[in-house]
């Protein structure tokens, strides 16, 4: 596959997944915090087109679920709900500006629920989508704050050099040397255990953003070395440019591309970073969603055994993870036709 059609299907995918995360609402059936207490641990709905009696149905439906005992469901067939689309439900911020009740899809009598229940009988499903606001944009803004002071002490060390590059350099050895997970542990060990959720998102955000700077300044710090040896940057020095303009004009455009691949690699990483402080209890608290701590129940033995869709919320990290590791290999790829 060429590297130009690789890199727009992965930012295709990248784009729609955002914008269904951060239209979650429209797209969930149900509040992230709705909970229905008959259905604890209710297995994903099946939707139906052909009825107990093998009549088709164009319009698919749900039947409904009626628990057996001990933690069992079973469907009743006598009571056909029908899926409807843009129907009246829940009151939601749609992007968190207008409020609606317009979901895409539901029914108007009984539940659906497309990836099973919690232990408190809350959508799985809504949640995920609900999460990924959680998740995915604390990797964005942390990796928008990691390569913003990234940047900036890079092209410090390489333009100026000498005791700023010596400084800006062995600091950057020492976040590097140091196990990034551990030091964000320690880090977030230091801070007040329960805080608002608000707060312990942005916390979240400044600690695995501010860790992570060490590696695109050396790569900056590089590029930049080279940059301020050509002739052209030599002569608008000579004409009188000031230092500003020529970073800003003819020295960091060379590390953009370099700055983008790092960008949707790092993305991935610190959305990993989130989940698995999430998933410890360290990060956004109950109760809010994220992809991490969506995936704290299965700590319990129990759920870990017998629920397989608890599993659901860490599967939708793999297709995420693969389209930004194809988009940096896609803009790398891209680099090297635009240099060779």
């Amino acid at each position: 596959m060429k590297a130009s059609r690789k890199f727009w299907i992965a930012l295709g995918f990248l784009a729609a997944v955002h914008l269904v995360v951060v239209c979650a609402g429209f797209f969930a059936p149900y509040h992230y915090s709705t909970q229905n207490r008959a259905f604890p641990f209710a297995p994903p709905t099946r939707i139906h087109f052909i009825d107990s009696h093998g009549g088709w149905h164009w319009r698919p439906f749900v039947y409904a679920v009626a628990e057996e005992g001990s933690g069992a469901y079973k469907e009743d067939v006598s009571k056909i709900y029908p899926l409807r689309f843009l129907v009246m439900g829940e009151e939601y911020r749609l992007a968190n500006l207008a409020p609606t009740r317009r979901h895409l899809f539901g029914v108007e009598a009984g539940r659906v629920f497309l990836m099973g229940t919690d232990a408190f009988g809350r959508d799985q499903f809504s949640r995920i989508l609900y999460g990924g606001q959680i998740s995915l944009f604390a990797g964005l803004i942390a990796t928008a704050l990691s390569l913003f002071w990234g940047t900036c002490l890079g092209t410090v060390a390489g333009y100026y050099g000498k005791w700023a590059d010596e400084g800006i350099m062995r600091l950057a050895e020492l976040f590097i040397a140091l196990p990034w997970l551990y030091l964000l542990f320690a880090v977030r060990a230091f801070l007040p255990l329960h805080i608002p959720p608000a707060n312990a998102f942005l916390l979240l955000i400044a600690v695995i953003g501010l860790v992570g700077w060490a590696r695109p300044a050396r790569l900056v710090r590089g590029i930049v070395l080279s940059a301020k040896e050509s002739n052209y940057v030599r002569a608008a020095a000579s004409f009188g440019a000031s230092d500003f303009y020529l970073m800003r004009r003819h020295i960091l455009p060379q590390a953009l591309s370099v700055v983008l691949t790092q960008a949707a690699l790092l993305v991935p990483v610190y959305i990993l970073a989130e989940v698995t402080l999430s998933f410890l209890g360290l990060g956004v608290a109950e109760p809010l969603p994220s992809w991490g701590n969506l995936l704290a129940s299965l700590q319990q033995y129990y759920v870990l055994r017998s629920y397989w869709w608890m599993f659901l919320p860490g599967l939708t990290l793999v297709p995420v993870f693969l389209a930004y590791f194809s988009l940096a290999g896609a803009v790398q790829e891209r680099v090297k036709s635009a240099i060779f």
